[in-house]
């Protein structure tokens, strides 16, 4: 309910200042669905057969990002703007009523103490460094006052977080989940990912020349091979038991398409653009949702939720910082591409490399418009590039997860998993002295 009274009030919004505001409203409803809806399934499924919602959620999230961007093309080019949000009253309509009458669950009164210090102190220094990584380069020079007063701010709102969690009766984030190799997984994933796809969109408006709408329609074998991986993991995950192999193809995967997508230039054909982003799907689908089930393996049934809103964060996180540095080295490189391909002539007053759309670029005169074409699709080239590495590590950090069989919980017994489940941080690669999930 956050959530659908912040997407109404973004609708309505009259200025910058009030639909920023409306949309940290949104934020705070939607961290409860993404993290309550995946923490519902981790306390009501067993481990064995969470692998097919797991990937279920993948295959939704998979939809939902692409059908996203294609819906919102065709509210911008045919309707308004605002409609980006109103469409959201009606599917969350739905889906409280969903909710309402299919999940399950017994009211009770257990006291807490929420952890409110640990909670602003993480978001301020989250912010810190993610205002560092998005001014750094672009508003501000990296060695300018202001990027070092945030970088300061960044690290020592890490120390108070530490000492402030140490202390904690109930932490927001138990300092011992920082050992789990899977959030680093998480975040790099999310870095990588988030960072590079965010680019594919206008690379296909700038460089191919087309609308939004059909923009959207490019991402579909994006899609097509997120969604098959991640259902196809899913079934396999729960009818084996085994999860190591998903996540170690699919960052290698993921890392194998990232590197593709940097060949991806002017001249390109359509097929390979296709193929392209049909191995990259194909990786996130075997990687993103998995690493939610491998964290929930690793905790007790008493940290099911703090550990799945840790995995959700970090990806998040690293997502946002992959957008920020990214789009910081995109900026630096378009400038100097442009002078390349431009061969000196000059953009038309008042023309912004950041507001190009297909319309615009129509007006410009053919040799400008090509030299800014190539100079555009070079610097997005070199954007697809740097993720690589990145993207490689993760893939080396998957060799680490360690293999624990899923178990089926008994129908009878007491509460599910309120054993101590194989920490994969806590214990060697080997399997020794692992107890079962």
């Amino acid at each position: 309910m956050i959530f659908l009274a912040g997407s109404v009030l973004a609708g309505l919004s009259h200025s910058m200042v009030e639909l920023i505001a409306f949309r940290a409203i949104q934020g705070l409803g939607s961290g409860g669905l993404m993290v309550g809806a995946q923490a519902i399934v981790g306390d009501i499924v067993s481990p064995r057969e969470r692998g097919r919602y797991v990937g279920l959620f993948g295959a939704v999230f998979g939809v939902a990002s692409i059908v996203g961007p294609l819906l919102g093309g065709v509210f911008v080019d045919n309707l308004t703007w605002r409609w980006i949000f109103y469409i959201n009253v009606p599917i969350g309509i739905i889906a409280l009523i969903v909710v309402a009458s299919q999940v399950p669950g017994k009211l009770g009164r257990v006291h807490h103490i929420i952890d409110y210090t640990g909670t602003v102190v993480l978001a301020l220094a989250a912010t810190s460094f993610i205002l560092l990584t998005s001014l750094g380069g672009t508003t501000y020079a990296w060695n300018s006052a202001p990027i070092w007063i945030l970088g300061a701010c960044g690290v020592l709102l890490v120390g108070v977080f530490v000492f402030v969690e140490r202390k904690a009766k109930e932490p927001v984030l138990p300092l011992h989940l920082f050992r789990l190799r899977t959030f680093w997984v998480g975040f790099i994933v999310g870095f990588a990912m988030f960072g590079a796809i965010t680019y594919l969109p206008a690379f296909f408006q700038v460089v191919r020349g087309i609308s939004p709408t059909l923009s959207g329609l490019q991402l579909l074998p994006l899609m097509a091979g997120l969604l098959v991986v991640s259902i196809g993991s899913g079934q396999i995950i729960s009818k084996t038991g085994k999860y190591r192999f998903w996540p170690i193809a699919g960052a290698g995967a993921m890392t194998l398409g990232l590197y593709l997508l940097s060949l991806m230039g002017v001249g390109t054909p359509s097929v390979l653009d296709s193929l392209y982003m049909l191995v990259l799907g194909m990786g996130i689908g075997g990687v993103m949702q998995v690493l939610v089930l491998i964290v929930q393996n690793a905790v007790p049934h008493s940290e099911l939720g703090v550990a799945t809103s840790g995995a959700t964060f970090f990806r998040s996180i690293g997502g946002s910082f992959g957008t920020a540095i990214f789009g910081a080295i995109f900026s630096n490189v378009l400038v100097g591409n442009l002078a390349t391909h431009l061969h000196g002539a000059h953009l038309p007053a008042g023309f912004s490399s950041a507001d190009a759309t297909p319309a615009l670029l129509k007006h410009l005169p053919a040799a400008i418009h090509q030299g800014f074409v190539a100079g555009y699709a070079e610097s997005i080239q070199t954007v697809f590039l740097v993720a690589v590495p990145i993207a490689a590590l993760a893939f080396l950090f998957t060799w680490l997860i360690p293999q624990v069989e899923l178990k089926k919980w008994s129908p009878t017994g007491s509460v599910p998993g309120e054993q101590p489940q194989a920490d994969e941080a806590l214990e060697p690669a080997t399997g020794r002295g692992l107890p079962e999930a």
